[in-house]
């Protein structure tokens, strides 16, 4: 069996997700899964241990007996499912194993980075809201001048991204790219690299800064400073909440909607045990507990409805490209609450 605690560790970062820290380790001098990441932390002697840490161990560097691995392996569906090379959601690979020590993660198999975005930061967001009081959603975000936050959410390909970067180079300053947790009407951000298309204007910079591809095919990843002025926002108190529903051919506006339409809509599409489909891994955090499960639930669920209830909530399927059009759009999100629409 693998003695956990003496694998060998090539490279090591300590990587700041603002309300919490993760150590990821690999046994590679270079290992393509940090570039997901935006802000880290030099950590030292006296420096708190991290809350999570991940281990990634590649099998073509260095060998182990898989005999050895599946039987060490956790029992859990999604050992299983790693065991198959199915990671989440679409994120597929050669087969790996997972060992799971409290707050310790293990993975062995190979292109590992395939693991740690698209799975292990979302294991591990979900895990210490449950455990801390927040609820994490899949969102984008940025905040105003007063603080006040706009939380994006929508269907891939509804234009989150392209709302989040035309607020951003308007005037508005970035909080998150995918990920933001929420506590009593306050977002905090959860640091990442952001998803680039190597478009005209962005072709210098991907090639200066040698920016590593992301794990879809012909995009790649850029820390926010890269791409907006100033520095990044780490929270805001949530004033808004868009729906981006981009279609050309669909019912264009911008409109008011009820906090029940957007809570019907952020259960489906923003919360993270739903979206990300980590309703197994929660179980298997509570130990298989049924009431302890259960009552996470219905804790996400309360959350959820808190947070719509106390925003201003819209549907937004407008071009932000049109300057005329962003101006009035940024405008009406920037203005003083008026309270959500029923």
């Amino acid at each position: 069996m693998p003695d956990l605690r003496a694998l060998p560790v090539r490279s090591s970062r300590l990587v700041d997700l603002n309300r919490l820290s993760v150590r990821i380790s690999s046994n590679l001098e270079h290992f393509d899964a940090y570039s997901y990441f935006s802000r880290f932390s030099p950590g030292s002697a006296q420096s708190p241990p991290p809350d999570y840490e991940i281990h990634c161990v590649d099998l073509d560097r260095d060998a182990f007996d898989v005999d050895d691995l599946i039987a060490r392996s956790d029992r859990s569906l999604r050992a299983k499912r790693f065991r198959s090379g199915y990671y989440l959601n679409h994120i597929f690979g050669d087969p790996a194993h997972l060992i799971t020590e409290g707050h310790r993660l293990y993975v062995f198999g190979r292109r590992l980075e395939r693991t740690v975005w698209p799975y292990f930061v979302k294991r591990i967001l979900t895990d210490f809201s449950v455990d801390h009081g927040y609820l994490h959603l899949k969102a984008g975000g940025f905040t105003f001048d007063d603080g006040g936050a706009t939380l994006l959410v929508g269907p891939n390909g509804g234009g989150k991204t392209v709302f989040l970067t035309q607020a951003c180079l308007d005037g508005a300053r970035f909080l998150t790219n995918t990920h933001v947790l929420v506590r009593d009407g306050e977002a905090f951000a959860v640091p990442s690299a952001v998803r680039v298309r190597r478009a005209p204007h962005l072709a210098d910079l991907i090639d200066s800064h040698r920016l590593t591809p992301h794990l879809e095919s012909g995009d790649y990843v850029a820390a926010p400073e890269l791409l907006f002025p100033g520095t990044p926002a780490d929270s805001g108190r949530v004033r808004n909440i868009v729906i981006t529903d981009h279609n050309p051919d669909g019912h264009r506006g911008f409109e008011r909607i009820s906090s029940g339409q957007a809570e019907l809509f952020l259960d489906q599409f923003a919360l993270a045990v739903t979206n990300y489909g980590l309703k197994d891994d929660l179980l298997a955090h509570h130990g298989g507990d049924f009431e302890k499960f259960t009552d996470a639930l219905r804790t996400m669920k309360r959350r959820l409805t808190e947070l719509t209830a106390g925003a201003r909530c819209y549907r937004a399927n407008v071009d932000m490209l049109d300057p005329a059009r962003r101006t009035e759009v940024l405008t009406e999100l920037a203005g003083a609450t008026t309270g959500p629409h029923r």
